[in-house]
């Protein structure tokens, strides 16, 4: 769990805005969900047998002695929330979008952080497969947004059809896998029996070797499911967004059904967990959770791998500080006081030196800030009425009063 400084924190600050943008843009609305929720929540949601639930949550009795556990991921809560306000009776489609973190007592490695954050987003009561290709190219729309190129992308694509054609799947991997149990490690030897789909989505390079030859879900599915997911790929396609199918992709949670996908990034300082974000539809937890039976699909997109797909570094993040005022003297002071205020309710980012220090101490801390101008402000300016506004970049000193101060900053900074 880390803490976040600035200038790191603009970097973040940037993600967070283009995100809502992007959102905002295609008709979503902000959610913003407890931390905590009673811990049955993500059992019947997430799955009893996944990664997640057994290894994972943070999870705890509180003074009443009711199990909470610390939200590991959004879609369950955005259901609850969905559920509790019976959202259906209000909207015939809901669009929904979050940010915040999410906790995991995961094993610490490079991207992964037991305090992670997500930007993510739900919709509830469309069943189109226009909606999932929408949804998908709504997530690379937002990425291109943050400087992360299509073309630096793979979007994977699988669909794991309806829970009863999973049903004999499930059957068929367990017997496929039960003729090799010599070749499967500990984790899948248990997934085995609990959930062989997650055996897929083993990142050791024996068990993937394994199940290159295992059956294939998308060949069992049915006529309605394969419709679906082939029209998926026909709308991504003609709004430009190329994508592969990844018949190995299954997710790490229960709640899925029909239509999954992934984005991973091929830049940045991502090494294994390339994973920029990934979902799919949940059309039946809706009704398992105890509402109506509501079609759905969302997904999470992970803040902190986008940082390290973002090459720029953090300082190039931070907004310009338009003006820094160095004062000398205690009328001086008084006087910048009031001005800075001024400026500030203006729109434009002023800092004001409050402590004793000479005019070359000044000038030097306001190059450390990376201020565009800076204002000197004395005995004699006051007494003339003429302030000196030292372009910091050139160099070049320019007189002004303090009527003409607004118009010559904007003049001389971008902001």
């Amino acid at each position: 769990m880390n803490d976040i400084l600035p200038p790191e924190v603009s970097k973040w600050q940037f993600v967070e805005e283009k995100a809502r943008a992007v959102l905002e843009a295609f008709a979503y609305r902000e959610l913003r969900t407890p931390i905590l929720e009673y811990t049955p929540l993500f059992v019947r949601s997430v799955g009893e047998d996944t990664e997640v639930v057994e290894k994972q949550m943070y999870t705890f009795a509180d003074r009443d002695g009711q199990s909470v556990t610390m939200r590991p991921e959004g879609t369950a809560c955005a259901v609850r929330a969905y559920i509790a306000r019976s959202q259906w009776n209000r909207e015939p489609v809901t669009r929904w979008y979050y940010l915040g973190p999410m906790f995991r007592h995961e094993r610490a490695q490079r991207g992964r952080l037991r305090q992670f954050h997500q930007v993510g987003a739900e919709v509830f009561g469309l069943a189109a497969p226009t909606v999932d290709a929408e949804m998908i190219a709504m997530l690379v729309a937002l990425l291109a947004e943050m400087g992360i190129k299509s073309s630096d992308l793979e979007v994977a694509l699988n669909t794991l059809g309806e829970p009863e054609e999973r049903a004999s799947y499930r059957e068929a991997l367990r017997g496929y896998f039960s003729n090799h149990l010599d070749k499967l490690d500990e984790d899948s030897r248990q997934r085995l029996q609990t959930n062989p789909l997650r055996i897929l989505d083993s990142k050791d390079p024996d068990i993937q070797t394994l199940a290159a030859h295992a059956p294939v879900l998308l060949d069992r599915l049915g006529d309605t499911s394969k419709r679906h997911f082939e029209t998926v790929r026909s709308h991504l396609s003609a709004l430009g967004i190329q994508s592969v199918v990844d018949t190995k992709l299954v997710r790490g949670l229960d709640y899925y059904t029909g239509t999954i996908f992934e984005v991973k990034a091929k830049l940045g300082d991502l090494g294994a967990q390339n994973t920029l974000g990934g979902g799919g539809r949940y059309d039946r937890l809706v009704s398992s959770l105890g509402g109506p039976e509501v079609p759905a699909i969302g997904f999470a997109l992970g803040v902190e791998r986008v940082l390290l797909a973002l090459a720029e570094p953090a300082e190039d993040f931070e907004p310009v500080l338009a003006l820094f005022i160095a004062v000398l003297g205690d009328k001086a002071q008084a006087w910048a006081l009031p001005v800075a205020h001024r400026l500030r309710m203006a729109g434009v980012r002023t800092e004001v030196e409050h402590r004793q220090a000479s005019l070359k101490a000044q000038l030097k801390r306001a190059d450390a800030l990376k201020a565009r101008l800076a204002l000197i402000v004395g005995d004699n300016e006051l007494q003339s009425g003429k302030l000196v506004l030292r372009d910091l970049g050139t160099r070049q000193q320019h007189e002004v009063t303090e009527a003409e101060l607004e118009a010559r900053i904007r003049q001389l900074v971008d902001f």
